[in-house]
Parts: structure tokens; sequence; C-alpha cells
């Protein structure tokens, strides 16, 4: 398998016509989507991936698909994007992940979101990256603050509806 880089257990690469079942799969999973609107379709996966290709050929980054290096299978993407959200700060680079269920509870996300900020910093020469999720999603900020980020502020996520569960967010931040 050719990688961009690795982590101690992950390894970050392109997109594979292989990757789009299990990622269809993942989308689709309300448990993996909780903090989302809803689950993903296969279409709006679709679209999702489609954006995802065209950041790494824009950019030269993207939201990588992330492999376990120990069982060479595709558990889910860490990687940073181009964020245009309009709160505040935007447009500025965001650091976000989805891991399938099956890689919850061992620590890649922390893992691979490090090794990706690591990455952007020595590698792309990005200065700053900020990363958001909603107010009751605590394990990812969790993970957000074992990556070094700090907290910045909360806000009201424009593209949820006001008065909805998941609206409130939490915005972190990191500087090389």
């Amino acid at each position: 398998m050719e990688y961009l880089f690795l982590s101690e257990r992950l390894g970050f690469r392109k997109w594979k016509d292989s990757d789009l079942d299990p990622f269809i799969k993942m989308n689709a999973d309300p448990e993996v989507m909780k903090y989302f609107l809803s689950p993903l379709s296969s279409i709006k996966t679709l679209e999702l991936l489609s954006r995802i290709k065209g950041h790494f050929k824009d950019y030269g980054y993207c939201l990588y698909a992330v492999d376990r290096l120990d069982q060479s299978s595709f558990i889910g993407f860490i990687g940073i994007m181009p964020d245009t959200m309009g709160i505040n700060v935007s447009p500025c680079i965001e650091i976000g992940w989805r891991l399938d269920r099956k890689a919850w509870n061992k620590g890649f996300a922390t893992e691979g979101a490090r090794r990706c900020i690591e990455y952007a910093f020595k590698e792309l020469n990005i200065s700053e990256i900020y990363s958001c999720t909603a107010m009751m999603n605590t394990n990812s900020e969790r993970v957000m603050q074992k990556a070094g980020m700090s907290f910045v502020k909360k806000f009201n996520h424009p593209r949820v509806p006001d008065g909805h569960i998941l609206n409130e967010h939490v915005l972190y931040r990191i500087k090389q």
C-alpha cells in the first residue's frame, strides 16, 4: 500500500474505489453519525467523497482514508480540509475524523489527529488548525484536547437549526 504518511498504527492515503462500500456503510450507521443531523445516504456519501477528492486535487491535502496497519483495513478518515462554515474564523483549515465503530476506544482518533497536525505543520506549512464539534460530543472534544488543541469558544453552528439539540458547538485551535 502506498501511504502519504504513517503514524505508529495508522496509514494515511488517498481514497480508493474499494473504500466506497465501507464508507457508505459507516456514514449510514446512526451511532457513527449520532452528532450530525442525520446519517448520510449513499448519494450524500458519494457527494462527500467527491468533495474530499476535489480538495486533495486542489490543495494537496484532505480528509485522508485511514487504514489500521496491523490489519491492512480501512477504518474511516482523519485529515484536514479548508473550512468555510462562517464561524468568525472562516476561511480556515479544519481537522476532522470519522471512524467506523469497530475502531472506537482504541486511541486511533487521537493518534491520527496528532499525526495529521504534525504533518500539516511540518510538511504542508500550515500554521493554524481548527476543529469543532457539538457540545454534547465529549469524545471528540477529548480528542481535540489530547491532540494539543486549545478551547477557543462556544458557538451556534450556522448549519444546524436554532433550538436543535446539536446547535451548540465548541471550537478548538492549535497553532504551530
